[in-house]
């Protein structure tokens, strides 16, 4: 663009290089302007510019067209509407502009313009209320050249829907049915009094005082309190963190800790709350037995006449539930009317005693009742904590029953006071005595009736009614919850066995299936028929639940993520803490074996979800406290010198597409997995401007096929003239901090001599580079080859976005290619015609189909089978290292740590070392002490006395032929057209320089020569690579060198380290 504002200018000669459609809103149109294209009209009501396409010399015309003078410019970021004036600049040009009574002048900002101001509806991660999804224009609409329409559908620059717009939206979302939504009293505060006020108030909170006393008893309750009010603030801060969706407990923890907490303890929960619904019916079919047991109206037994009940009482509840939401919301208001009834009649009738009462134990507020204060059995506390939900009306009630009823009492009025006996129960002074009592066998008092309050209360039938209302609204709340929380979980498809229960039904999407679920385990947990054995279970998982909502909070205020920005403010990452470790103590005191379980089942499902790796990103805290520890780590790093004894190689590897070279990343992967850093470098050498959008797309393929292969790297690409340029861009600038490449690592040229040869003075450039900056630089040679680009249906990379739906397969289409004869010399290039894979959908499986493929041939199968060498299990053999120069440690550290994976197992290093004739022996037990003070373990030493022997006299004619066509031969010319041609193609190899390095060029000879007697069988040769001195070694010749030395050889893994000590034999 340079800056320049496109103008329309008259004749041919002078286009501007598009065109800008003005939109206009006046009614006076001229006729020309209304006989346009049909969808200008459209474009008109938008307000906004609309982008035409380029000119050309037929379509255009001239600027008179529209009736604008030949010397117009006009601004094209802006829209024109009613009238256009003219206004002259003096500069020999008229700028169009708007009179002040034009309607551009009245609009709104940020509607007459591409760029869009801030809307909450770019923000939204669904449908927006009125059509269609808004969206930003991207950056590449705003800042790329004017070559397509940036807004083609839905409505642009975040212009607002009209009035008639919105009428009509809202009309088809009322004729569809919305979702059925309650205010925070029908929807929180009702429920949760129902639920607090549940089983336990009406049938076991007097036999919990019986159990410990009012002291105890509030003691429990306050702790009780503690951990929901902590529980409730830390809610508080993560529901407000954002818009919270379906699924409770799961949907807070899985979005703040992660899909492996949130999965496990999704599970949990909604089992918990399945599981409670058994509970309260069960608390409910006690009550309807009771009564039924005082008329001799039992069916069976007690036992079987509670799974009666309790079956037929969840199959009423079951259709309830199905009905509808409201249905439920209503029965909760009749049923908290009811329960509030009863609370009250209670509190009435304990202030109106009568005689007929006392004889079981009922004797109002007496001092002498003083004894329950204290507790009788302390054995019992853990049991108390599983049964109790906190809430002040226990308090009160605690109280209450406390000082009212006794503990124990027979029911009968002939027990009174006698002279001959001595009785110090607190009944004794008032006249009764229970003291038979202590042998077991009575029924009434708090220690043996669970239906006191309707005993002490003024009317009996009331208190019915309100344990009635109690369990089965508490069982209602729980029999809807636990689907919801079934219903979120399988949607995010954390468990794919699971994912039937995802599916809704009806205008409010209810989970039928989930329904059906909770039922049955709902009835499996109430033909156990015993309430103090249910509750255990279910307080267990709750209080798990409740200890990682504070630990979600704890950890998230941790990350310190500036995505944590809770609108409620009155929480401390400390008090959530202590918290969730209060909530772990209680789970123990309350059972440790069943917490103990617990723990054990969150475990197995975290670990479950952990191996399987979901394919979710919610932006949980767990990703923050990584990055933190990791940001604030690689700092700490900054601030230490290297030592030798925490050298690890750190490897640059050139292997353009990860794909491209497997067994290149296998080999690196297996000695630096866990120990070091991988960096897969890619430089991409195209003619034109990248498609920087394409660019992160590749990154993601790349990446995620690294990940899916798990081969534990980072994928980077950068854009260059050649590899030697896009080499030193990635030894410069790839790392962060200590965290950086010490290595290259580099595939050998294997088809050098058939491509041009400035490529290979360009790689043997890359090379001296890495010197340059102090590299190690690792060179592998597989005769084979290295490259399978050219192969198609080889490991295609991912999609980015590949998440194929369920019941789809996806379709790879390989489109066939050429192959680039020069792939394997230059590790990283790519052409246009590299492997681009295409993604269709179709049934379950991945098939491959191949445009213009055929078989492939010998040589490709040998190279296919080659690149999985690295893959599979060596099994016994060698790695021969040819330690020939000390470079550091290097080329001895790698083969070690190539034997501590368990690929490499079974392999021995066998060392070969230079040395003189007469000598051998000293110089292998030389090796063997460095060697013992390495503590590196090796098989054998090997010492070669004779390396400068010279070579056999076929393969010195061998290596003659090979570089014969790269000499300069300056002696057949005249010296300048010599000096002429060496600057021209300074790879050539001159006579000199040829005479200069003759014994180094027969020591490459013949240690092949010797490789070849020594290590034809090995599985891997790791051998010091020979070093050329930069500016006086030709290209061409090191190339030669390296050819000859590594030609017809198993794996051969070259190595330089930077003359740095690696190892060391001190503490």
């Amino acid at each position: 663009m340079s800056g320049q504002k496109p103008s329309l200018k008259s004749g041919a000669s002078s286009q501007s290089r598009f065109q800008v459609a003005v939109v206009t809103e006046a009614s006076s149109t001229t006729p020309a302007s209304a006989s346009t294209d049909g969808s200008r009209a459209q474009d008109e009501s938008k307000g906004r510019s609309r982008v035409v396409g380029f000119l050309d010399s037929g379509a255009l015309g001239s600027a008179m067209d529209i009736g604008l003078p030949p010397d117009v410019s006009h601004e094209p970021d802006t829209t024109k509407s009613d009238s256009i004036s003219l206004h002259s600049t003096g500069t020999g040009h008229t700028h169009i502009s708007d009179s002040h009574s034009n309607t551009y002048y009245m609009r709104t900002f940020g509607h007459n313009t591409i760029d869009a101001v801030p809307n909450i509806e770019f923000y939204r991660q669904t449908a927006a209320p009125f059509g269609e999804k808004l969206t930003r224009p991207s950056l590449s609409e705003l800042h790329d050249e004017l070559d397509k329409e940036p807004f083609e559908d839905g409505l642009a620059n975040g212009e607002e829907p009209s009035a008639a717009e919105e009428a009509a939206a809202l009309a088809a979302k009322e004729g569809k049915g919305g979702t059925v939504k309650f205010g925070w009293i029908k929807g929180v505060l009702i429920r949760c009094m129902l639920n607090i006020w549940g089983v336990m108030l009406f049938i076991r909170m007097s036999w919990i005082v019986g159990q410990a006393g009012i002291g105890l008893t509030i003691a429990i309750i306050l702790m009780a309190t503690l951990v929901t009010t902590i529980t409730g603030l830390s809610t508080s801060a993560i529901a407000t963190n954002g818009f919270v969706r379906g699924g409770g407990a799961y949907y807070l923890i899985s979005r703040s800790l992660g899909p492996e907490f949130g999965g496990s303890i999704g599970l949990i929960f909604a089992f918990a709350n399945a599981v409670a619904v058994a509970m309260y019916v069960v608390g409910f079919a006690e009550t309807v037995v009771e009564m039924l047991n005082d008329v001799d109206a039992l069916m069976t037994d007690e036992l079987n006449d509670i799974r009666i009940v309790g079956t037929l009482t969840v199959i009423l509840l079951l259709g309830i539930s199905v009905a509808g939401m409201e249905w439920e919301a209503k029965a909760q208001i009749v049923l908290l009317v009811i329960l509030l009834g009863a609370i009250v009649n209670y509190f009435l009738g304990s202030f109106m005693p009568t005689e007929h009462k006392e004889p079981k134990g009922f004797f109002g507020y007496h001092s002498h009742l003083a004894e329950n204060l204290t507790l009788s059995a302390m054995t019992l506390f853990r049991t108390l904590l599983a049964i109790l939900i906190t809430g002040l009306t226990y308090v009160a009630i605690a109280i209450s029953a406390g000082s009212c009823i006794v503990r124990d009492a027979t029911g009968d009025v002939n027990d009174t006071v006698s002279d001959t006996v001595n009785c110090t129960d607190a009944a004794c002074t008032l006249g009764y005595d229970f003291s038979i009592c202590k042998e077991g066998g009575c029924q009434y008092g708090l220690m043996n009736d669970f239906q006191v309050m309707s005993l002490v209360s003024g009317f009996g039938p009331l208190i019915t009614a309100g344990i009635f209302s109690a369990t089965l609204s508490s069982a209602l709340a729980s029999l809807v919850s636990a689907p919801k929380v079934f219903q979120a979980l399988c949607k995010d498809n954390i468990y794919p066995g699971l994912s039937v229960f995802a599916k809704g039904y009806g205008k409010n999407n209810e989970p039928l299936r989930g329904y059906v679920l909770t039922f049955a385990i709902g009835l499996a947990f109430i033909l156990i028929a015993e309430l103090n054995i249910i509750a255990p279970i279910i307080s267990n998982f709750f209080l798990a639940s409740y200890a990682l909502i504070n630990f979600s909070v704890f950890h998230a205020s941790m990350a310190n993520s500036p995505g944590w920005r809770p609108s409620f403010k009155y929480y401390n990452m400390w008090v959530s803490l202590a918290g969730a470790i209060l909530c772990c103590v209680v789970m123990f005191v309350i059972n440790w074996w069943a917490a103990l379980v617990t723990l054990l089942i969150i475990l197995a499902l975290y670990i479950y979800v952990s191996y399987k790796k979901p394919d979710v990103n919610w932006g949980s805290s767990t990703q923050a406290l990584i990055y933190n520890q990791a940001l604030t780590h690689c700092l700490n790093l900054t601030g230490v010198e290297d030592h030798v004894k925490n050298f690890r190689p750190q490897c640059l590897v050139l292997a353009g597409y990860p794909n491209a070279r497997p067994a290149l990343l296998q080999l690196v992967h297996s000695f630096t997995k866990n120990i070091g850093l991988m960096v897969c470098g890619h430089v991409k050498t195209v003619s034109r401007r990248p498609n920087f959008k394409e660019v992160l797309q590749d990154h993601a393929r790349c990446q995620r096929w690294l990940n899916k292969k798990r081969i534990k790297a980072f994928y980077t690409p950068v854009f260059s003239d050649n590899l030697r340029h896009g080499a030193q861009l990635l030894l410069q600038a790839v790392g962060l901090g200590r965290l950086k490449p010490n290595t290259l690592v580099m595939g050998f040229k294997n088809n050098w001599s058939d491509g041009d040869m400035r490529d290979v003075e360009i790689y043997i450039n890359a090379i001296h580079d890495a010197f340059d900056l102090q590299f190690g630089v690792a060179i592998l040679r597989l005769q084979e080859g290295l490259d399978i680009s050219h192969i198609q249906g080889q490991d295609e990379l991912l999609s980015s976005q590949e998440k194929p739906p369920i019941g789809t397969k996806e379709v790879v289409i390989s489109v066939s290619l050429t192959k680039d004869p020069d792939s394997d010399s230059c590790p990283s290039k790519t052409t246009s015609n590299q492997s681009s894979p295409l993604i269709g959908r179709g049934g379950s499986s991945i098939l491959s189909f191949h445009i213009g493929a055929s078989p492939l041939s010998l040589t490709d199968q040998r190279l296919l089978e080659s690149s999985q060498q690295f893959k599979k299990k060596q099994g016994k053999g060698t790695i021969d290292v040819w330690w020939l120069f000390d470079d550091g440690g290097l080329t001895l550290l790698i083969p070690y740590l190539l034997t501590n994976r368990s690929k490499w197992g079974d392999c021995r290093i066998r060392v070969f070392i230079g040395g003189k004739i007469n000598r051998i022996d000293h110089d292998r037990r030389v090796m063997a002490t460095l060697l013992s003070r390495f503590r590196i373990d090796f098989s054998d030493i090997n010492v070669l006395g004779d390396i400068n022997t010279k070579p056999k006299k076929h393969n010195k004619l061998t290596f003659k032929e090979l570089i014969e066509p790269y000499r300069l031969k300056e002696d057949d010319m005249e010296q300048e057209a010599a000096e002429r041609l060496k600057a021209q193609e300074p790879w050539r190899i001159t006579d000199n320089e040829l005479e200069l390095y003759k014994a180094k060029t027969n020591r490459q000879i013949r240690l092949n020569e010797l490789l070849k007697e020594h290590s034809s069988t090995a599985k891997l040769i790791v051998m010091s690579m020979p070093l050329a001195r930069k500016g006086t070694v030709s290209s061409a010749l090191y190339m030669c060198w390296l050819e000859t030395l590594s030609k017809d050889l198993p794996p051969l893994l070259l190595v330089r380290g930077n003359h740095q000590s690696v190892l060391t034999f001190y503490s």
